[in-house]
């Protein structure tokens, strides 16, 4: 008989793991800044670092204040009135979650589409929103709709959208360095160090060389990587916290094994990291969600 999860333990581990993962990109990044340093040098350099960093934050902050605004324009959503009878249920859920967890209640939409799925955005508790498809609000008994709120609900409460900007951030100031980087070889950005010192200088210069374009052309790849591993650890980390605010995982199971057989499940590109589930068949490397069949598994056992 296999030992009961606890979810509390599960908490507390995919955070530790989550930050173990960011950790990662932020020695990737240092480790690439090195290494450029040592071969291009000088003023250069700092032009390359400054840019990147600058670039990316811009960028990415942007989203972040719009994040909200963004998801919800994105998939054409509509606000779900509380005096709509279709809706009340919905609104009455997320008020007793709410309560339950001490949360501002997030402004709620719907989304017109036959499928299950629903997704939180925002800032922090008090930007949030909430965004569920018709078909959730049809197809999910009360108890299953209040664990995909509760779900949601987690991704506002454990500051997810923050953290996951934090993770693009440093992403992409790495992939912004070693494209400018790789670039700079073509422009003989390098060449002005590769010159003199004698035999075994011109070497050891050459074997730096090879390391920072080696590195260069691998670090976005494996930090993207990272990345994804993060978001599938806040998806386990959110359902974890579904079961810490509902005290049973029932609810959250019986809409996971809904979505999971209804295959022909089609969402958003640019979103479709925010969504409840992506129930797809690719490698789960490459996947924003874990499998859903481990998410079931593991609740299973709380």
């Amino acid at each position: 008989m296999q030992q009961r999860l606890s979810f509390h333990e599960e908490i507390r581990r995919n955070k530790i793991q989550s930050f173990f993962l960011i950790t990662i990109v932020f020695i990737v990044l240092l480790a690439l800044v090195y290494t450029v340093g040592l071969i291009v040098g000088g003023d250069f350099f700092f032009f390359i670092l400054i840019f990147g960093t600058i670039i990316s934050i811009l960028y990415v902050v942007g989203g972040y204040y719009k994040s909200a605004d963004l998801a919800i324009a994105s998939v054409n959503a509509k606000k779900a009135p509380q005096s709509d009878p279709k809706f009340r249920q919905y609104h009455n859920i997320v008020e007793g979650l709410c309560l339950a967890s001490g949360l501002p209640k997030p402004k709620l939409f719907v989304m017109e589409n036959p499928q299950i799925n629903a997704f939180a955005s925002g800032r922090d508790p008090k930007h949030a929103v909430i965004c569920v498809t018709t078909g959730t609000i049809e197809k999910l008994n009360k108890q299953e709709l209040e664990g995909v709120l509760a779900h949601e609900l987690s991704h506002v409460a454990n500051y997810d959208i923050r953290f996951m900007t934090l993770t693009a951030v440093l992403v992409g100031i790495i992939a912004i360095v070693s494209q400018i980087f790789l670039r700079s070889m073509f422009w003989g950005a390098g060449s002005r160090n590769s010159g003199g010192g004698g035999n075994d200088n011109g070497q050891g210069k050459l074997i730096i060389m090879a390391i920072g374009i080696t590195l260069a052309i691998l670090a976005p790849i494996i930090v993207a990587l990272v990345q994804l591993a993060i978001s599938r650890k806040r998806e386990y980390a959110a359902d974890s916290s579904a079961v810490k605010f509902m005290r049973t995982p029932t609810g959250l199971i019986g809409a996971l094994k809904k979505i999971q057989h209804n295959s022909d499940m089609k969402v958003s590109g640019a979103v479709a990291p925010l969504f409840l589930a992506k129930p797809k068949k690719e490698r789960e490397w490459f996947q924003t969600h874990p499998p859903l069949n481990k998410r079931i598994t593991r609740l299973e056992r709380m």
